[in-house]
């Protein structure tokens, strides 16, 4: 990939531009343009693959919430994790996070399940592998993308100060093993899928315990409920 016909945000581009050029993005272009051109059908679209990054500017994150894999559903993925756009039905990993904060907050679980007002307060949305087929559940993993979101977390961790991490599931806290627990907070518990939820996530107060810990390093609090 050409970082100069890239479409992400300069602030992140200063941090990771360089990730771009190197053999490795390299590959994963063209084992992207290869899939399309064999008619695969690829999520989310081109223009949205970067959302996460474009949303929430480098200089803004407060929060990491890190996913897995777009959703491989047409219409959902649009480059946010846990996210989908206004219209689709919450899948049910959203609908158990929804529960949580309904439970911390007492409020009411929103109807749509598009996260967007989270991005663009300071939630940084990732996905550890950035496309998936259509249909097919991690097909775009080993390609590339971690190493890429790799240095993403890496870039935060180094740069920044009194960030949240929220890593649900073993996936996710592998991932952000390096994450300097000194500098920032990292917020764990089992995957928010039905497989899971019952079994530390709902009841975990993640999104209070983030909030406080923003209130307290200076920061304004994320409004979870729209």
């Amino acid at each position: 990939m050409n970082q100069n016909t890239v479409k992400l945000d300069q602030s992140w581009m200063s941090h990771i531009g360089l990730e771009f050029s190197k053999p490795y993005m390299q590959e994963l272009k063209e084992f992207l343009r290869g899939e399309k051109s064999k008619g695969k059908i690829i999520y989310p679209k081109g223009d949205d693959i970067f959302n996460a990054m474009n949303i929430t500017p480098f200089e803004k994150v407060k929060i990491v919430i890190l996913g897995q894999d777009p959703y491989h559903g047409e219409g959902q993925a649009h480059g946010l994790s846990f996210s989908v756009r206004d219209g689709i039905k919450p899948p049910p990993s959203l609908i158990n996070i929804y529960k949580e904060i309904a439970n911390e907050y007492a409020c009411a679980i929103p109807k749509s399940g598009n996260l967007t007002h989270w991005a663009e307060q300071g939630v940084l949305l990732l996905n550890a592998t950035l496309t998936v087929e259509n249909g097919l559940a991690g097909s775009h993993q080993n390609k590339g993308w971690e190493q890429f979101t790799d240095r993403i977390i890496h870039a935060i961790n180094d740069h920044h100060e009194h960030i949240v991490f929220m890593l649900w599931g073993s996936y996710a806290q592998k991932k952000g093993a390096f994450i300097d627990k000194n500098r920032h907070l990292i917020l764990q518990s089992v995957h928010p899928s039905p497989l899971s939820a019952h079994r530390g996530f709902l009841g975990c107060g993640h999104f209070k315990k983030a909030n406080d810990y923003l209130v307290a390093h200076g920061h304004s609090p994320i409004d979870w409920v729209r």
